[in-house]
């Protein structure tokens, strides 16, 4: 239930400021370089991370620490014994691993389709197919910094910074280390990227074929108005 309250506010919160913040890095010209992307999908993603990053705190203390039943218990106990500050316990290396994550996903997902020819560019599939490459990418490239997030979000974590984090846990399991979990990670969140970002697309593509359709009925109307 937790995991779905938090999903919702940050897909919201991500699609939204994604297409804001690809705005804000257009060119004059109204053209969107890779950079762009690259920048905008970065900054959707941090934005998106810093809104909902307590309910994921939330979510995996109740998860691996025994004694909690409720997420208003883990809050309490989290405030009485550790301030408020431990909703952000691992922030971070949150943020520098989501950029890139997001940053790479939304990029590539963007670059493939437009250098499809445009017959397939409107095609579920071909939505479907590019957003799961490009999830996959994106997982494979920036999964060792989950796996530091979550050590650093522990109760009573040895690791102050991401560098500590990083050298922790080589030390003590190996490089492997760092993609320990990778595999069920991978199968239970490249299915929800790619469907969250092929329900993306395909909802772009209505509300931009509603908005043409519109406009060409108020411009029928228009001059039918003025031929009267």
């Amino acid at each position: 239930m937790l995991q779905v309250i938090r999903v919702i506010p940050y897909s919201a919160v991500q699609l939204f400021a994604y297409e804001t913040y690809k705005k804000i890095f257009s060119g004059k010209d109204g053209k969107l370089s890779v950079l762009g992307r690259l920048a905008a999908g970065a900054f959707a993603g941090m934005t998106s991370t810093f809104v909902t990053y307590p309910l994921d705190v939330l979510r995996l203390r109740l998860a691996v620490e025994p004694g909690y039943r409720t997420m208003s218990e883990v809050a309490l106990s989290m405030l009485r014994e550790e301030g408020f500050a431990s909703f952000y316990y691992g922030l971070g290396p949150s943020l520098i691993g989501i950029a890139p994550y997001i940053a790479v996903n939304f990029c590539v997902f963007d670059l493939l389709k437009k250098s499809l020819p445009e017959k397939y560019q409107k095609r579920t599939e071909t939505s479907l197919l590019t957003a799961v490459l490009s999830a996959s990418l994106a997982t494979l490239t920036c999964y060792p910094l989950d796996t530091v997030r979550r050590q650093m979000q522990l109760k009573g974590t040895p690791y102050k910074t991401v560098l500590d984090a990083i050298s922790g846990i080589v030390a003590r399991d190996g490089f492997i280390g760092l993609y320990r979990g990778f595999v069920p990670n991978a199968l239970k969140n490249l299915p929800n990227s790619s469907i969250r970002l092929t329900t993306y697309d395909i909802v772009k593509r209505l509300i931009a074929s509603s908005e043409k359709e519109f406009q060409t009925i108020t411009e029928e109307n228009r001059n039918k108005q003025m031929k009267q």
